[in-house]
């Protein structure tokens, strides 16, 4: 792909941490993540999940569904604007005073997980203070360790990771995009752009952060595993360790997806204090798992003013009750189960996706009425299932409409790289694999309407 190394595209592609630990290292944490994934099901009283989809063997008995004729089990799905007593919600007051709630309190007791009434406090510390260039453009980087106040139990310390980098000829409060950041291993540089037909070296395309830059904006870099760790066997460390004491998690505890949204709105008080950040004007970005941690602090936070979520998938923007790509029972076993409450598991054992109380388009409809950016890619990108995360949001439209904002204005499933733009809610697949690099243009383009 031309915007990203193949080398980078594999790890996005197979979960793998850019970072890798020693060979002993990961079956340490492969051991601890069953051991806990085992403790979790016994709590819930399953004795076994459904297996999951094969992604890489097309001839394999549980090979990803790529058929749209299959990809529907399901099609109703819960109505985001039905009290559940069963009343309709007719305006937006209704909305914001119950139905929101109704829905937030099912996503918290089974899919993402319930956060703990009162969370520790965060002292942010500004440990340098650099003039930069990035590409042609002079900023001031302030690197920053977010200290999480750990009295309740020393055992576990948390070191929130942010870097914040502004435009250094602008003398006042600027929009900041802030990415959900891969940590890459200490000297990795990228590639050396590919040789065309003519023996030459193509240009590489603007970073991101040099299109944010010339927007006159600023940008950060949060780092999720600096929060909580990508793994069940860090569910005992972490921020989730910290108010457990070390305990294990019940099956209503929040994961690893919801403990990174905690901590990018953590980052987001910062911003507040920043004399050179707009704090009224953040966007949240976020690819492939770092994508569904975007959505759900969108859907949780309203401070954040637009959401670039990339790739996201399944436990992201894709709907649950999909037969395509990625599935429930994927997300569910012990690689991945730490990213949701434990009970979502339920839903890949006694009961069916079609059980679950909410899907994915009651999630982006709790950003409603900000904007939100649904982004995915071509080859390579079928595994987070780019028609699921569509429908999901045709299906937030109701909601958007509610609140007076535009919604998709189409349930017709767009052309490759046809980009609709014109609402509140966005879609756009571009024709590169798992990567968020070609839709950037797009969305600074579209979050220009919002943040200027």
């Amino acid at each position: 792909m031309k915007f990203l190394p193949a080398f980078i595209l594999l790890c996005f592609q197979t979960g793998v941490a850019i970072a890798q630990p020693s060979q002993q290292a990961r079956d340490s944490i492969n051991k601890l993540s069953q051991e806990d994934h085992k403790h979790m099901l016994g709590l819930l009283q399953i004795n076994s999940l459904r297996q999951g989809a094969n992604g890489n063997d097309p001839n394999a008995p549980n090979a990803a569904n790529y058929d749209e004729s299959k990809a529907n089990p399901y099609p109703a799905l819960p109505d985001p604007l039905l009290l559940k007593n069963g009343k309709p919600i007719t305006n937006a007051k209704l909305w914001w005073e119950q139905r929101r709630g109704e829905i937030i309190e099912d996503f918290n007791r089974e899919v993402y997980g319930r956060m703990p009434a009162t969370t520790p406090k965060v002292r942010w510390e500004v440990v340098s203070t650099a003039s930069d260039t990035v590409g042609t453009f002079p900023v001031i980087t302030r690197k920053l360790i977010g200290h999480v106040d750990n009295s309740s139990y020393p055992s576990v310390t948390v070191d929130i990771q942010l870097t914040v980098s502004t435009p250094a000829l602008v003398k006042k409060q600027v929009p900041v995009v802030m990415e959900l950041g891969f940590v890459f291993p200490p000297g990795f540089r990228m590639p050396a752009p590919t040789a065309t037909a003519n023996n030459a070296a193509a240009p590489a395309p603007p970073s991101w952060q040099q299109q944010v830059l010339e927007k006159g904006w600023g940008y950060a870099i949060l780092i999720p595993t600096s929060i909580q760790a990508d793994n069940g066997a860090g569910l005992k460390q972490g921020v989730i360790g910290l108010v457990n004491k070390g305990q294990p998690r019940k099956p209503e505890d929040w994961g690893a997806l919801r403990a990174w949204a905690w901590g990018a709105s953590r980052a987001l008080d910062y911003f507040e204090t920043d004399p050179m950040v707009d704090a009224k004007r953040v966007a949240i970005e976020g690819h492939s798992r770092y994508g569904k941690a975007a959505l759900v602090a969108m859907a949780y936070d309203q401070r954040f003013a637009i959401g670039f979520i990339s790739s996201s998938g399944q436990g992201g923007a894709k709907l649950h009750r999909r037969n395509a790509g990625e599935l429930v029972e994927n997300i569910a076993s012990s690689g991945l189960y730490h990213w949701m409450a434990g009970n979502y598991l339920k839903y890949a054992g006694p009961l069916t996706w079609n059980d679950l109380p909410v899907d994915a388009h009651e999630l982006i409809a709790l950003c409603a009425p900000r904007p939100v950016f649904i982004s995915a890619g071509d080859k390579g990108d079928a595994w987070v299932d780019v028609r699921g995360m569509f429908m999901a949001a045709v299906a937030a439209g109701p909601v958007y409409r509610l609140l007076g904002k535009k919604d998709l204005g189409t349930t017709t499933f767009p052309a490759l790289e046809t980009g609709l733009m014109s609402g509140e809610i966005a879609f756009r697949q571009h024709s590169g694999g798992h990567t968020p690099g070609p839709n950037w243009p797009t969305f600074l383009e579209y979050a220009s309407r919002y943040l200027r």
